[in-house]
């Protein structure tokens, strides 16, 4: 018999919001419009309202962008200021469809963590229900592994 490969991971009085890599997020939150309504240890709430430039040629929300909704939810459950804590894998299953002038509403929960890993679902709705389900693979890396590598330029002959 195999031994246990989870733990839940227990709040502590220590935690910090990730203000900085909420800030620094312009993509979700001026690109896509996201908000992001709770934040707490292993919590997070993000909405975003779907534009007419954000559904496909069915006319209902493009996939890629219910899938950014719930990796920034993700992201936001996962990490905590001054720390650095990055999907290592993410999948998602479509439910239903989404169409423009809905509000999506992203909850995630971190659900077990051991060492540096951890695994986050993320539950995604509009107002008629269930949308979609995100999994996703977090992994803590040391913050000095995050910095810029220095760039190189091209050699041409």
């Amino acid at each position: 018999m195999s031994e246990a490969t989870t733990s839940t991971t227990a709040p502590t009085n220590t935690y910090q919001r990730p203000d900085t890599m909420l800030r620094d997020d312009r993509a979700s939150t001026e690109l896509l419009g996201m908000t992001v309504v709770e934040m707490s240890e292993g919590h997070a709430v993000v909405t975003m309202l779907v534009r007419d430039d954000m559904v496909n040629g069915h006319a209902i929300t493009h996939g890629g962008l219910v899938f950014t909704l719930a990796d920034t939810a993700f992201a936001m459950a996962c990490n905590e200021e001054g720390s650095v804590t990055v999907s290592s894998g993410a999948e998602i299953t479509f439910f239903a469809p989404s169409r423009a002038g809905e509000l999506l509403t992203a909850t995630a929960k971190v659900r077990s963590t051991r060492g540096r890993s951890g695994i986050c679902d993320v539950e995604v709705r509009n107002e008629h229900g269930i949308i979609a389900e995100f999994r996703g693979h977090s992994r803590t890396v040391p913050p000095e592994k995050m910095r810029a590598a220095p760039t190189t330029k091209a050699h041409t002959s």
